[in-house]
């Protein structure tokens, strides 16, 4: 058997909304640069600009400074950085964190300030707690922690009475670990950050804002601990106290008119008290809080608290009977949501980001349903999707575009993507400015699509609408699209004729697959018989009668990214696989960036590889040898590689050549860190034998079909933005088509049976349809799904 069967972990998809909170409360007064020429409005500094929170003018002035400097020290890095997190424009702030701590490794420890009354700073644990923050907001709460306890151990007592003290650096720390720690639920962590934080003593003068910050940080900490009555107290009205202590802070540092630093402590303060209320059944209280958030004009400084404020006052709205101003302040929020995701650069922060803001669109999906407007919920359950697998095929730059204009497509795109990035750092600058980079793009397109249509979208990633959708389904083709957040469930179902929305019941659903998959994993026993009719009673069968087309494509979500559709039971006793060929997409949109396969694909040479040689007798895998002998012998220049000869350096250097790869070896699957779950082959000096997921993002393929006849290599890690990170999805980016894997391990001689059927069916039929018949021929003589459903077809097959 190639690997045990076994029931993975479904990590848990729902985080608790408003995480960044927190980060908001503590950015008050931080560092400031030298005073070099070039300041921002009414001749500020970088220091002022950051104690009030300009973060936005801040990014323009302290990048001017670092462009102008061939080395840029900490004095410029620590501002620039600083007001990256703040935008949340993580494509810039990783790297600029990575500057600042290799500036503070070389010695240039001292943030110096631009201000006569501002002493300076120790920048040595700013690095590592900005990064921890934005691990918090990016949903890697393991390393957040990490991050945020080797900032405390930089922590020294010196330069005490600077904007960055070593008090403000504790108290920093102590609210991203606390924080970390509730929305990774460990209470017990929470409430001793929690401990230590109430145990600080409180501030004078210029510091008198510091109970301020110490009680909102705690209040944030209760909040996600789902504390709301021990939130409250620290969240007190701002009666005469808190706007003394706020008027004190401002006349310490010389702060009048539009430019005091009270925004920052204020602003957060109102939205978490509105939560609270909200949460304690005050609606009305709410709203009224949260309209006064929205209207003051320094929200748009501050990106986390923006998204967040529309979200709750939806959320007020409609306990209040307003369903329509909650929509539109659901949606307001989605937008603000996806300006902050696209700055997030890597695949794994992409997923992390969109984890916990699914409740956004989920309020929408829900309400856009509630009034009969079908297609725009699809939509916006396609945006929901982090799109990481989207965002990467589109990011690609190895462009496929013939003929003499290829440069100039290629340097068109460079272009728009040059705009938009001019662009991001203006979101808050006055209208003029920021539309001017943004005037520019239409010329560019519009050359773009003349010279080549497929590239005309990469700038900019948006999802699929339906319409899109729809028009690129086959006349026998119904998409089926299930989204769901937390116990509301929805499946989608669209052709070329219309979309329409069926209201499922999503509670306990998980539990249901884990039972389903253990009975599977038996191979003997009739128990998985009443869980497949189970499933297929609160799937299928509402939905039955809207899918009269012989061919489905279903986009999963959340478990149901595990449960093998086929092998569902109707109530006569027939399966999915009997009336359907059935095919995955890890999102309906991936569907534009996927090459349909060419003519003749089912007689193309085919790169096969079994049962390599992995220095162990007991791996051996001797059907997997026959089986991939037999399907290469069956086709004529096919090229075959067999133990010691089927080495990862083989695949690597023979992959790109091939339309077809077929690949009989063992898989392994890591939850946890889904980007090291990789295919084993024969290793040598120059490979570790170990085909990751992480080294296939850097291949290229020109495959229609690409076949892994493993066992878990359709499994990935399911983030909180549904998006599933492994093999199946690696191979989709390198550059195949569509790809067959497999969602438990499976019996060695019924895979071999398995696929030697279905590439003899792809002669004369397309792979979805060729695996249909392969799993009927199979079911023939071995019954029990296990040895047949665990095979799926994902991505493009025609």
């Amino acid at each position: 058997m190639r690997f045990a069967g076994r029931l993975v972990a479904f990590p848990a998809a729902a985080r608790r909304a408003g995480g960044a909170l927190v980060l908001a409360l503590l950015a008050a007064a931080c560092a400031a640069p030298p005073p070099l020429p070039g300041t921002g409005p009414q001749g500020q500094g970088l220091t002022s600009l950051e104690m009030t929170g300009r973060y936005g003018d801040l990014a323009r002035a302290a990048r001017q400074r670092a462009e102008a400097s061939a080395s840029p020290g900490t004095a410029v890095l620590a501002p620039l950085c600083t007001a990256y997190a703040r935008l949340k424009d993580y494509g810039r702030l990783l790297p600029c964190l990575d500057r600042l701590e290799a500036a503070v490794r070389a010695g240039d420890t001292r943030i110096v300030t631009d201000r006569a009354d501002v002493t300076d700073s120790d920048a040595s644990p700013l690095a590592n707690l900005l990064r921890a923050e934005a691990l918090v907001e990016l949903g890697d709460y393991r390393r957040a922690v990490t991050e945020a306890t080797r900032a405390a151990d930089l922590v020294q007592d010196r330069l005490a009475f600077g904007v960055w003290s070593p008090r403000t650096y504790r108290l920093r720390i102590l609210a991203v670990r606390g924080l970390a720690f509730a929305l990774a639920g460990d209470r017990d962590g929470a409430r001793e950050q929690a401990r230590e934080i109430a145990a600080m003593p409180g501030g004078i003068l210029g510091w008198a804002v510091f109970p301020l910050m110490r009680d909102s940080a705690l209040a944030r900490i209760h909040m996600a601990l789902g504390e709301c009555a021990e939130a409250l107290p620290r969240l007190a009205d701002e009666g005469a106290l808190v706007r003394s202590m706020v008027a004190v802070n401002d006349a310490a540092w010389g702060f009048t008119g539009p430019d005091t630093a009270g925004a920052q402590y204020l602003l957060p303060r109102r939205l978490m008290r509105a939560r609270c209320l909200l949460e304690t059944g005050e609606a009305r209280g709410a709203r009224g809080l949260l309209d006064a958030v929205l209207a003051d004009p320094r929200i748009a400084d501050f990106a986390e608290l923006h998204w967040m404020a529309h979200f709750e006052r939806g959320r007020a709205s409609g306990r209040l009977g307003d369903p329509d101003a909650a929509l539109e302040d659901f949606r307001r929020a989605a937008d603000l949501v996806e300006r902050q995701r696209s700055s997030v650069n890597t695949e794994a922060n992409k997923i992390g980001f969109v984890a916990d803001k699914q409740a956004v669109y989920a309020r929408i999906v829900e309400a856009l349903v509630a009034r009969g407007e079908p297609g725009e919920a699809l939509d916006y359950a396609e945006r929901a999707k982090s799109r990481a697998l989207v965002d990467l095929l589109a990011a690609r730059r190895d462009f496929a575009v013939a003929g003499p204009q290829a440069g100039r497509a290629r340097a068109l795109v460079e272009a728009i993507d040059a705009a938009e990035a001019r662009a991001a750092i203006q979101d808050d600058a006055p209208a003029t400015a920021a539309s001017q980079p943004l005037r520019q793009l239409a010329p560019l397109r519009d050359e773009v699509r003349q010279l080549a249509p497929e590239l005309a979208s990469l700038g900019t990633v948006t999802a699929s609408t339906a319409q899109e959708v729809r028009a690129r389904l086959a006349g026998d083709d119904t998409l089926v699209e299930y989204f769901g957040h937390a116990d509301s469930l929805f499946a989608f179902v669209a052709d070329r004729g219309q979309v329409r929305a069926v209201p499922l019941d999503g509670s306990g659903l998980e539990e249901d697959v884990r039972a389903f998959r253990r009975a599977l994993a038996s191979p003997h026993a009739p128990q998985w018989e009443a869980l497949a009719a189970k499933l297929h009673a609160r799937l299928w069968r509402p939905l039955a009668a809207l899918v009269a087309t012989p061919r489905v494509t279903i986009v999963a979500h959340g478990p149901l990214h595990y449960l093998p559709f086929a092998a569902l039971r109707a109530q006569d006793g027939s399966l999915l696989v009997d009336r359907f060929a059935v095919r995955y997409l890890p999102s309906a949109s991936v569907l534009r960036f996927l090459r349909p396969a060419r003519p003749g694909a089912g007689a193309a040479p085919l790169l096969a590889f079994g049962d390599p040689d992995l220095g162990d007798p007991a791996l051996a895998l001797a059907f997997a040898g026959r089986e991939a002998a037999a399907v290469a012998g069956a086709i004529p220049g096919s090229r075959l590689h067999l133990r010691a000869s089927a080495t990862e350096t083989a695949f690597k250097d023979e992959a790109a050549r091939f339309r077809r790869i077929h690949l009989a070896t063992h898989g392994r699957f890591r939850a946890e860190a889904a980007l090291q779950s990789g295919l084993y082959l024969a290793r040598d000096a120059q490979n570790d034998g170990l085909l990751t997921v992480g080294e296939l993002y850097s291949l290229r393929l020109d495959a229609d079909l690409v076949t892994l006849s493993a066992c878990e290599t359709a499994l990935g890690a399911i983030s909180g933005g549904d998006d599933v990170v492994g093999l199946t999805r690696g191979f989709l980016y390198a550059g195949a088509s569509a790809v067959v894997a497999s969602l438990w391990g499976v019996d060695d001689a019924a895979t071999a049976e398995l696929m030697q059927a279905f590439y003899a069916r792809l002669a004369t039929a397309d792979a979805r349809e060729a695996l249909r018949h392969a799993q009927l021929e199979a079911r023939r003589t071995r019954p029990h799904p296990f040895h047949w459903a665990a095979f799926v077809l994902v991505g493009r097959e025609r």
